[in-house]
């Protein structure tokens, strides 16, 4: 196989970013065929995406289209069927995230990854942000030191459920559609598991689902972390901060911006005896390779297939892990309601 030839479940806004993203920019990747039950969506977004061929069963396109690999964009409670069909199919399979919004669902789709032998990757995009690369690496590298406490807060503006993601908001929330994305980067950059979660949790809009999650975790090391989401604001906003024994990382990842302030070497005043702590020391913005997440993600999917051995990509184990500790954080933060 020389050109992956992707087929596309969904063309919702996520679809068509990645459409034309591999159509762009992604050599020895194309996409041939999209599916979509709504009207004539497929029939536009193959119009709109210069794609041969459109159905509106899903079935169809893997029967009938002469796809290698399929790209599942549908809402997050309904991954599972088209997942399972296509790797039964034979398929290749990169799945929107989270991977599934049940640890049922993820273990399902597991069990056949695994029959199949087909290569799968959980679309957690912002593995690829410049930021997250250069703190891990700083982290294996023993830059920062041990980590000892991170924190994470995602804010999406009210837009997103009410409008981005009106069809089907309703069945999902910022725990699914934004926490997903902090336990998975917070288990990968720092290269330790989840060992305890809690959460609480706040409904605002009148939807069934919470609206706001803030979220404390205990990793396998000892680092300690928090998450705090919501879509409710009237603005975007997306920083990390890890504090580790060398200093700390801040990360802005809607500027791709990484500073980094180093404990000072100088002296200290106090008496180490009353109070145990650092001085400041130099403050570090690093110059990095801002390149497109979703394209770097698309060619870790069409190497690993091409080469026939896994390159960077999110494993189906990985992505169920993530299942399993949001599950466990709204039903936390359900016993806690505010």
């Amino acid at each position: 196989m020389e050109t992956l030839n992707i087929g596309i479940i969904g063309s919702g806004f996520v679809a068509e970013i990645h459409a034309e993203c591999i159509r762009r920019f992604v050599p020895n990747a194309r996409v041939v065929a999209c599916a979509s039950p709504t009207g004539d969506h497929a029939a536009t977004f193959a119009a709109r995406h210069q794609l041969p061929h459109s159905f509106t069963d899903y079935r169809a396109m893997l029967e009938k289209a002469g796809v290698d690999a399929v790209y599942v964009a549908t809402p997050d409670q309904y991954h599972r069927a088209p997942v399972i069909d296509a790797l039964e199919a034979g398929c290749h399979v990169v799945v929107e995230k989270p991977m599934a919004t049940s640890q049922e669902d993820a273990e399902a789709i597991c069990a056949v990854v695994e029959r199949t032998g087909k290569k799968f990757q959980v679309d957690f995009n912002h593995r690829w942000l410049a930021p997250y690369h250069k703190i891990k690496a700083m982290i294996d590298a023993g830059n920062l030191g041990e980590p000892v406490i991170g924190f994470a807060r995602k804010n999406n503006p009210i837009l997103v459920p009410t409008s981005m993601l009106a069809s089907w908001a309703k069945d999902s929330s910022p725990a699914w559609f934004m926490s997903s994305h902090d336990i998975d980067l917070t288990a990968w950059v720092a290269q330790q598991e989840f060992v305890s979660v809690n959460a609480r949790t706040a409904h605002r809009s009148g939807r069934p689902h919470e609206d706001m999650v803030v979220a404390i975790g205990t990793l396998s090391g000892g680092t300690i972390t928090s998450h705090v989401v919501n879509w409710l604001t009237p603005s975007k906003e997306r920083v990390t901060v890890i504090t580790g024994e060398n200093g700390v990382l801040v990360a802005d990842t809607l500027t791709a911006d990484l500073t980094y302030y180093e404990n000072g070497r100088i002296q200290v005043d106090w008496d180490p005896g009353e109070f145990r702590g650092v001085s400041e020391g130099d403050v570090t913005r690093f110059a990095l390779d801002r390149k497109e997440p979703m394209l770097t993600e698309h060619e870790c999917f069409r190497d690993s297939v091409l080469a026939g051995e896994a390159r960077g990509i999110v494993t189906f184990a990985e992505g169920a892990r993530v299942v399993e500790i949001a599950e466990n954080l709204v039903a936390d933060g359900l016993d806690r309601r505010l």
